[in-house]
């Protein structure tokens, strides 16, 4: 079995937030170089599990979260654009990539929406963008429920090589519940 292909029948592919907000610095302060190394194998995963089995997740902005949210937005305010803005669109190679989507305005994609989908204590792979932040912000709460995580380090894109880098790190520790797969 190579890290592309599922750990078993069951196994799930969730792929997150691949947007043009997060695939390029010329489409948002958000986005990462990183998105152009972590596509290819993402198409690949995708390819591997097919559409049945793999779920694409997109962050939304809500303003009316409140919180830390309110402050957040305040220094993010190019990104409070509709659900339907040009921004928020999954990149042309994934966009029938998955049947299942995912929209949410938070970080993390460990959700009741994932988990309807998904299972509540499922065996899933894990790919996406950015890694230090969505990535992880999903991992962490899916071990922590129960779930089986296999985060495809190839596939993911941090915010930075170095970020990215410390957030696998961060993730190994949580073994076995977390495999990081470099």
């Amino acid at each position: 079995m190579t890290a592309y292909e599922p750990a078993s029948k069951d196994e799930w592919l969730v792929i997150i937030d691949p947007q043009a907000i997060f695939a390029s610095p010329k489409a948002s302060a958000w986005g990462t170089d990183e998105w152009a190394k972590a596509q290819p194998h993402v198409v690949a995963l995708a390819e591997a599990f097919g559409p049945s089995r793999t779920v694409v997740t997109r962050f939304v902005a809500d303003p009316g979260l409140g919180g830390s949210w309110a402050s957040y937005y305040d220094e993010w305010e190019f990104a409070l654009v509709p659900d339907d803005d040009p921004l928020y669109a999954v990149v042309p190679a994934l966009r029938d990539a998955a049947d299942h989507v995912v929209t949410e305005a938070t970080f993390g994609k460990w959700t009741p929406a994932l988990c309807a989908v998904i299972g509540h204590q499922p065996s899933f792979a894990l790919a996406g963008v950015s890694t230090d932040c969505c990535v992880i912000a999903t991992a962490l709460p899916a071990a922590d429920a129960g779930a089986t995580v296999r985060v495809i380090a190839d596939a993911c894109a941090g915010s930075t090589p170095e970020n990215g880098e410390r957030a696998l790190a961060a993730m190994e520790l949580f073994a076995p519940q977390i495999q990081v797969v470099r």
